[in-house]
């Protein structure tokens, strides 16, 4: 008999707010990993060539390697619901009447009555069998399976969004202004992802802006501090 591994609940919204939280923190790992490795670099040199060739480096390696891990991840969990369905069509046509009766178990734990649970159960079964177990059973939609190219391109183009901030901000200000223009860019973009992504998941969005502000603030300091104790500031 197949144990329970999760019950769809909205599961199209969820599946979408999901998206949409890997995007901002995608957008978020962007943002400091990149901050820190420009801000490091500015702490030992002004050359513009040297900043640009490491925040580029950064923003192409950090945009590959969030894309490849997303894509593993996904792609997992991707053979997992497959195996998953396969298991349920064997189920299906090997025990159909012990299917029927969990069926009908899982609509009584949803609050049915026993003959309404089990016509549900019945009227399901006869119209698709395999749709109704999967997304009361499992919470599997078969038409919709996850797909790890949509996961890492999305990953990809998130990390790569918040990676051209700090690029910018260190690029574009005169010397002198360049690290205090990115720290203030970097933490004001920190609190907004904070407060997005604690507002997707339902928590308070305060405490989530004020974590990833200090954490920043310490990366972005300790990253500046090894640069220029391993290099010389020129301020122009």
């Amino acid at each position: 008999m197949t144990t329970h591994e999760g019950e769809a609940h909205g599961a199209g919204l969820g599946q979408r707010l999901n998206w949409l939280r890997a995007g901002v923190l995608g957008a978020n790992d962007g943002i400091v990993s990149v901050a820190s490795l420009v801000v490091g670099v500015a702490g030992a040199t002004t050359d513009n060539a040297a900043l640009l060739t490491a925040g580029i480096a950064g923003l192409v390696g950090g945009a590959i390697s969030m894309a490849l891990g997303e894509y593993v991840s996904v792609s997992s969990q991707r053979d997992s619901e497959r195996a998953l369905i396969a298991k349920e069509k064997e189920e299906l046509r090997t025990l159909p009447e012990q299917e029927l009766a969990e069926l009908t178990s899982l609509y009584r734990e949803r609050g049915l009555s026993e003959e309404t649970a089990r016509k549900v159960a019945e009227e399901l079964t006869a119209h698709d069998a395999l749709s109704a177990h999967l997304e009361v059973e499992l919470g599997i939609d078969q038409d919709d399976l996850v797909n790890p190219w949509h996961a890492a391109m999305s990953s990809a183009i998130a990390f790569t969004l918040g990676a051209l901030l700090p690029l910018l901000a260190i690029l574009l200000p005169p010397p002198a202004w360049r690290v205090p223009v990115t720290f203030v860019a970097v933490l004001v973009a920190l609190a907004v992802t904070g407060a997005v992504s604690a507002r997707i998941g339902g928590s308070k969005p305060v405490r989530a802006s004020v974590r990833l502000v200090i954490g920043g603030a310490l990366a972005l300091a300790v990253t500046w501090l090894i640069g220029t104790l391993l290099g010389t500031t020129g301020v122009a």
